[in-house]
């Protein structure tokens, strides 16, 4: 029987860490924002919708204009919806496409990897656990600041439009802490590869990831 997990975090928590290792480890990964970048390439329904519904600026021969568009929906949540109105059904539809292709092939282990997991509410209802990589909040915003050079304001504006890790945390099946080394965050998921006899842990325990 094939289990699903959601794979989540907060924002520099470290979850694109974890899911790196997933992979090298030959579990099958479902990244929601590479699918949510798809359905929007030049050409796709996604983004003919996003032209006729704001106009032909938001929209470059290179695909979606994505910093004009973000300013947008970041300051106006109305027009926030109304993007996530068109997103949200087409990332959905795939994501159930990989789902089941993978169900076919009657893999041990699906990860859903989803910044935003709980915060879009669907996807909970496609899984069946949920492991959350967590910080505590201060080192969060430091690693944050550091990471994309961001003042404390700016890093802290962008940690509250997600679900405070604490919130996260008390919803997930298996928590990785990741506020110490990297070498500690590893031996946490290759302690969970093995305990549930999921992929090939090999080359983690060696450190080559």
């Amino acid at each position: 029987m094939t289990e699903v997990w959601g794979l989540t975090g907060g924002i520099a928590t470290g979850k694109s860490t974890v899911s790196a290792w997933l992979r090298a480890a030959d579990v099958p990964v479902i990244d929601a924002d590479v699918i949510a970048r798809q359905v929007v390439k030049p050409g796709s329904t996604g983004l003919k919708q996003i032209a006729a519904t704001f106009g032909r600026d938001f929209v470059t021969s290179a695909g979606l204009a994505r910093k004009k568009l973000g300013q947008l929906v970041f300051t106006h949540p109305e027009e926030l919806e109304r993007l996530e109105s068109i997103t949200t059904p087409l990332i959905q539809t795939e994501i159930r496409h990989q789902l089941a292709a993978y169900r076919h092939r009657k893999v041990p282990l699906i990860m859903i990897d989803a910044p935003t997991f709980f915060e879009v509410g669907y996807l909970i209802h496609l899984v069946d656990h949920v492991m959350v990589v967590a910080t505590d909040v201060k080192t969060q915003k430091e690693r944050l600041m550091m990471r994309d050079g961001l003042s404390a304001a700016d890093a802290q504006a962008r940690m509250d439009r997600q679900w405070p890790i604490s919130q996260k945390v008390a919803q997930a099946t298996v928590v990785i802490d990741n506020g110490g080394t990297i070498a500690q965050t590893r031996q946490q998921v290759v302690k969970w590869l093995d305990a549930n006899k999921f992929g090939n842990s090999n080359h983690l325990k060696r450190g080559d990831q």
